[in-house]
């Protein structure tokens, strides 16, 4: 079976997105960004979101095979990374470069969160590695500043008015580019 081509949905079924969770370092942040976006997008109409925890799969003896049949029928990713040393993790680069035709023609959306950027700076190195690959990025992004600060002690966001705008938006832009670019992989398969 061609990685490329999805069984042919309808054009406004929802997207399979693989939510990726890019960081397994003990004692890490983004659960709870997690939670929240998974929030977002289970509220979504056209989005079906499916957790991918690189610490559940990297080293990749541990569920390497499994995340590779789960990137394959996504039809979009979104990547919740943190920003360690002006990049991103580690193990998210070893299940991205594991990987090759799971992301071909699809569209990736980024989450971050870090201290004064962000993550930013984080996401503007994912962009050029998923652009390699022959994904599509899309424009907007949710980012959390100083992100221990925007949660309460249970993880809650304690404003979430604007974050919650901008998953919107940015799943909205994902959700126009996963339908065009799975009517096109149907139509005329990636040979990227």
């Amino acid at each position: 079976m061609d990685l490329n081509t999805p069984v042919s949905p309808s054009s406004d079924a929802p997207l399979e997105v693989a939510v990726i969770l890019g960081s397994n370092r003990e004692g890490r942040f983004g659960p709870r960004v997690a939670r929240w976006f998974l929030e977002q997008a289970s509220g979504h109409p056209d989005v079906g979101a499916e957790l991918i925890d690189v610490a559940d799969t990297e080293p990749p003896a541990t569920g390497g095979a499994h995340a590779a049949s789960r990137l394959a029928r996504a039809d979009a990713f979104v990547v919740l990374t943190p920003e360690y040393n002006h990049s991103y993790p580690a193990p998210l680069k070893n299940l991205i470069d594991r990987h090759f035709a799971e992301w071909q023609a699809k569209p990736v959306a980024f989450v971050s969160y870090g201290g004064v950027s962000g993550g930013l700076r984080a996401v503007e190195h994912l962009r050029q590695v998923f652009a390699e690959l022959h994904a599509m990025s899309v424009r907007e992004t949710v980012s959390f500043h100083n992100a221990g600060a925007l949660f309460d002690d249970r993880g809650v966001l304690k404003d979430p008015a604007e974050a919650d705008g901008a998953a919107k938006r940015m799943l909205d832009q994902l959700v126009w580019w996963g339908r065009a670019l799975r009517e096109a992989r149907i139509r005329h398969p990636y040979g990227g």
